[in-house]
């Protein structure tokens, strides 16, 4: 087997990764990868440090000074091979853990606050486009709504799309879609006092991150509700390729709102000293994706509901 042919057998699925990730970020987190398995690095540890040589980049964007932020640019980009590579090893090597999957969606928000925070700190002095005055608290407003209003619903929904993807053309054992309520179900019946504590707590993070998730997608949730009080488990073959048909090429989308486009944007706007902009692109063009993204895969689920779950 080439190399292109190992890497994509450690991939979930080839719909939803494109040439972009196939090439730029998932064969070098295979190669990675290779070298952890035979270190006997677990895949937890590679996660861990992908948080901090990606919330470590942040530091080097607060310089103004091009070779300072080359270095940022470099290590974000080897935080995101590490975040690639932590899931290959883990399909390698049969060690997934829910913690693992729950540190892994952690990753890219760790990263994120630090290089906002390190931005607005670079820009909080400087005079905003085409006037005399300064930015001050302003750019911390913009970033806050960039960051924490949209960055995290837009990530939060590509994730969540590529699981409903994966979930309908792999069947519900090889998916990873799981729900708010099952999370807090299990969740509520741990004690906090108790070796299982730290376990609860991150099963309360992971509750709020899904809850976050499905408050996007009504009308998925209304057309699973029917699907399974019709079909159980055992959504019909006929089905789940007639849903893939029309989800698939919104997978493309699903990448442009997580990180390939997004960090593209980034790393072009503070090259020619503009990072405020990259708030502006985040705000504006990924936020219109994302509604874009969502009107698409909520008519798709409205339609299959009529057709698949009524008469």
């Amino acid at each position: 087997m080439s190399l292109i042919d190992n890497v994509r057998a450690t991939l979930k699925s080839q719909d939803t990764e494109g040439p972009f990730e196939l090439y730029v970020t998932r064969t070098p987190g295979y190669l990675w990868a290779c070298l952890f398995k035979w270190l006997g690095v677990h895949p937890v540890a590679v996660t861990l440090m992908s948080i901090v040589i990606g919330a470590a980049s942040g530091w080097f964007f607060y310089s103004e000074d091009l070779g300072m932020n080359l270095i940022g640019m470099g290590l974000l980009v080897w935080a995101n091979w590490y975040d690639c590579a932590d899931g290959q090893l883990a399909r390698m090597t049969g060690k997934r853990t829910l913690i693992g999957r729950i540190l892994d969606g952690f990753c890219g928000d760790v990263w994120f606050f630090f290089i906002y925070l390190f931005l607005c700190l670079r820009m909080q002095g400087e005079n905003i486009p085409f006037t005399d005055v300064q930015w001050g608290i302003g750019i911390w407003l913009l970033g806050a709504w960039a960051g924490l209003r949209c960055h995290g619903r837009q990530c939060a929904i590509g994730d969540y799309y590529r699981n409903i993807h994966l979930y309908f053309l792999l069947g519900a054992g090889k998916a990873e879609l799981d729900s708010e309520a099952k999370i807090k179900e299990e969740m509520n019946s741990m004690k906090w006092m108790s070796k299982d504590w730290f376990h609860k707590l991150y099963l309360y993070f992971y509750a709020r991150y899904t809850g976050s998730q499905e408050a996007q997608v009504k009308s998925f949730h209304t057309m699973m509700k029917g699907l399974e009080a019709k079909y159980g488990k055992n959504i019909p073959l006929p089905l789940r390729e007639d849903f893939c048909r029309e989800s698939r090429p919104l997978m493309p989308l699903t990448n442009i709102i997580t990180f390939d486009t997004r960090v593209t944007v980034l790393f072009l706007c503070i090259g020619f000293g503009i990072p405020w902009l990259y708030f502006i692109f985040e705000s504006t063009v990924l936020e219109a994706v994302r509604f874009h993204m969502i009107g698409r895969h909520e008519r798709l689920c409205e339609r299959i509901t009529e057709q698949y779950t009524k008469g």
